[in-house]
């Protein structure tokens, strides 16, 4: 099996599984009148591991599967969600992602573009909720709660995909400079 297909498969279990996780048991338990969201937890994680379009396109099929699973308005998540993939891939290309809060900050962003653009997109189509400093407060205490749980869920993310990612050239690169390959300087 060829590593894209590999890859391919691996995500697609991934949004499977993260959604029906996300309704059986994550969306059943309220802390501090909020649930946890894992959906862009997990579409963050994937699209920082894989880049920008594989995070993008990962964030897509959870939209549509998120959509049509909680019964909402079709595409809204989906459309929320390949910004948040195709976000999260942008990082990981234009900056070193060796920092150790990196998933922290990755899933406070994360979560934070998908509750205020999905608030957004709802109420642009006329949805009639009410808006109201409650929902500030629910945005606030949603992005609390999935930054403490962003980073056993990257991760969890992070162990299923790695078998299946290819090596990362700048990461080759590094570690020849640091275990005693020739560094460029260094040349005759």
């Amino acid at each position: 099996m060829s590593d894209a297909t590999n890859l391919t498969l691996r995500l697609a279990a991934l949004a499977f599984v993260s959604v029906l996780v996300q309704i059986a048991g994550v969306a059943q338990v309220r802390i501090l009148g909020v649930n946890a969201d894992l959906a862009p937890l997990v579409v963050a994680a994937a699209g920082f591991l894989t880049g920008a379009l594989p995070g993008a396109l990962f964030g897509f099929g959870v939209g549509i599967f998120v959509d049509l699973a909680f019964a909402q308005t079709l595409g809204i998540s989906a459309l929320v969600y390949v910004l948040v993939g195709y976000g999260a891939g942008r990082v990981r290309e234009l900056r070193a992602p060796e920092a150790p809060f990196t998933p922290l900050a990755l899933g406070a962003a994360a979560t934070a573009v998908a509750s205020c653009g999905y608030a957004v997109l709802e109420f642009t189509l006329g949805v009639t909720a009410p808006v109201s400093l409650l929902l500030a407060r629910d945005i606030l205490l949603t992005i609390a709660l999935n930054s403490l749980i962003a980073v056993p869920v990257y991760s969890l993310v992070r162990r299923w995909l790695i078998p299946a990612l290819p090596e990362d050239p700048r990461r080759r690169r590094r570690r020849a400079y640091t275990t005693g390959g020739l560094s460029p300087l260094s040349r005759s």
